[in-house]
């Protein structure tokens, strides 16, 4: 009869929050100007690269606004996002991102998880299509704090007593909940990030209303202030024309 080994108290982290950094970027309102130009001026459109953007405001309203997309596509954007697996399947539904995620297969995952904040709220009301959700009671969260802390200790320390016993690491990873972290590069252009921020993120003065779900939604906004920052005008032209991507 084989003998489960004892594994020491595993050590674990429990996270309400998302890592979202930009790791590296060639994205620039310039960008959109010369790749929209060519279309007029042939290959001399390169010389628009090193113009100054705010001149083309106009130009990159007017893309926007008639959803001329391309020109936005000529941009990269890479950042580096830990974030729960719950959250990478509903990411991961965005077929507009190249992604490299660590793998369970090869190296032992380290015990993070995801617990709800208390300013999270936690309680649905309402038809399918039509949820709101609403803050819960004291109880409440002291119960998903208490079940979810212990529900992962379990899932963890049988992890570890798998992988203490010669179990293979794509096997043990099984018992892990979704609420295990995982880390991954993600890259993409301005053109595929407005659309994942048009769906993920519930922003006052959209023509189209998300209501995504706040884990993903607390991954879009870090995206949106690092972008921001590198395409301001085209930003901009983003929010004035009701977050719509072209």
């Amino acid at each position: 009869m084989s003998i489960v080994p004892s594994v020491e108290e595993p050590e674990i982290t429990f996270r309400s929050d998302m890592t979202v950094e930009l790791v590296r970027s060639s994205a620039s309102d310039a960008d959109v100007v010369f790749a929209a130009r060519v279309s007029t001026a042939g290959e001399q459109s390169l010389a628009d690269l090193d113009a100054d953007p705010a001149a083309a405001r106009g130009l990159i309203n007017y893309l926007m606004r008639e959803r001329h997309g391309s020109p936005f596509e000529h941009n990269s954007m890479t950042f580096f996002v830990q974030a729960p697996i719950f959250v990478w399947r509903e990411h991961m539904r965005h077929r507009m991102a190249s992604y490299n995620e660590e793998s369970g297969r090869y190296r032992q995952l380290q015990g993070v998880f995801y617990v709800p904040a208390h300013d999270r709220n936690v309680v649905q009301v309402g038809k399918t299509g039509a949820y709101e959700f609403l803050r819960g009671t004291q109880a409440q969260y002291e119960l998903i704090d208490e079940q979810m802390r212990a529900s992962c200790a379990a899932a963890y320390d049988g992890y570890l007593r798998m992988l203490q016993a010669g179990v293979a690491r794509e096997v043990a990873r099984m018992v892990l909940p979704v609420s295990i972290y995982s880390s991954a590069y993600v890259t993409m252009n301005a053109r595929a990030l407005m659309n994942f921020l048009s769906l993920r993120r519930k922003v006052e003065g959209s023509r189209f209303p998300s209501y995504p779900q706040r884990e993903i939604e607390m991954v879009a906004e870090r995206y949106e202030q690092y972008w921001a920052d590198l395409m301001p005008l085209t930003h901009a032209a983003f929010v004035a024309n009701g977050r719509v991507a072209p």
